[in-house]
């Protein structure tokens, strides 16, 4: 295959025998769509600084859609591409034996036609071709210490593709809806590294800071359902160190770093180690505490603290403190039945209605 040189815009499955030019992924004509939307950047961009962010390979967020390079049933990038033997088709392999395996290896029959899988062979060629569209993205990422530097007649690049980080979440949570967790994980592992090494030159960015502990966060995902559980703990570490150090009026980081903490706490729970549990779960109340004193209209944090109140509670209980543990189960009865939801917030009412019941059980055990 030749190589892509530059921004060329050639599609990967391209091929010169294709008279129509038409390419198999986005259905349109290679020749006039390049001198279409070439004329018409020109036309529209004002700046004449202004250049169109093309991926190396011809794609956009909004032409990028399943196909060649795609597996069809995650519906993510091909991870450890491999095709059935004998029709030929092209999936991940994912693995077999745990939660977290995946796409081919999960069938006996062919996804696409049916026919009998005889075995499974990796495809090397067509990986290579996925991991190079890739790291195509890379070459429209903008650098924010370019940015702050103040460097004379910068480049500023029009938003027309996806950039790196968010098309690598992006597929990133397609594989883990899909349980190919590995090739979720190998998406964000390659996300982290790409945000560490931007901040590198740019360490006080909050923007990046909260980006990746939120990338850690997902990586712990990963982790913890792959039965991982102490590489879940320490990503879920790393995430609540980033998050931690960030301004708690950002609602959503604030949630993040609440939820990374009472995973941790979760993880040493189910382990058996009640007291580092309960620390985990203060520190998560606290910051949700912090976050109603703040915000104390937003009904969502309400609950949030209902919910740290209800775990710290329950870690009392199982250390024989049951004193402290009814004491927690009542505040966290008295902070949801005053608070009053709108007709439009049926969702958190049901939530509201559902842990309120957990804990009036959990009362009626005593």
């Amino acid at each position: 295959m030749k190589s892509v040189k530059g921004n060329s815009g050639v599609c990967p499955a391209k091929s010169e025998k294709n008279v129509s030019g038409v390419c198999p992924v986005t259905g349109k004509n290679h020749g006039s769509e390049d001198q279409g939307s070439t004329g018409n950047a020109v036309e529209k961009s004002t700046d004449p600084r202004m250049v169109p962010a093309k991926c190396p390979f011809g794609y956009d967020s909004g032409t990028f859609k399943l196909g060649p390079l795609s597996c069809m049933v995650c519906q993510a990038l091909l991870h450890d591409c491999s095709k059935c033997v004998p029709c030929s088709h092209k999936f991940c392999k994912g693995l077999t034996g745990f939660v977290g395996r995946a796409c081919i290896s999960r069938f006996r029959d062919c996804p696409l036609c049916g026919a009998d899988i005889e075995g499974i062979e990796p495809d090397p060629e067509l990986q290579a071709l996925v991991d190079r569209f890739i790291d195509g993205h890379a070459r429209i990422k903008r650098s924010h210490a370019a940015q702050d530097a103040g460097v004379k007649n910068k480049v500023i690049y029009e938003d027309v593709s996806m950039e790196r980080g968010a098309f690598l979440v992006q597929q990133a949570m397609r594989a883990f809806r899909a349980q190919n967790i590995e090739s979720a994980k190998s998406r964000l592992s390659m996300c982290a590294e790409d945000i560490r090494e931007e901040l590198k030159s740019s360490e006080d960015n909050i923007d990046l800071r909260s980006q990746l502990g939120a990338v850690l966060g997902m990586l712990g995902d990963c982790c913890r359902t792959l039965g991982d559980a102490p590489s879940a703990i320490t990503y879920y570490e790393e995430s609540a160190e980033f998050l931690s150090n960030l301004p708690t009026k950002d609602l959503e980081l604030v949630h993040t770093l609440s939820v990374s903490l009472n995973k941790i706490g979760d993880l040493r729970y189910y382990d058996g180690n009640l007291q580092s549990a309960r620390s985990y779960y203060a520190r998560s109340l606290d910051v949700r505490r912090n976050a109603v004193k703040e915000n104390p209209a937003v009904a969502s944090q309400v609950i949030d603290v209902a919910t740290s109140l209800a775990k710290v509670a329950d870690v009392d209980r199982n250390l024989g403190n049951e004193s402290a543990a009814v004491e927690g189960f009542k505040e966290a009865i008295q902070c949801l039945e005053k608070l009053k939801l709108g007709s439009g917030q049926a969702s958190l009412e049901q939530k509201r209605l559902s842990v309120l019941d957990f804990l009036h059980n959990q009362l009626a055990d005593k």
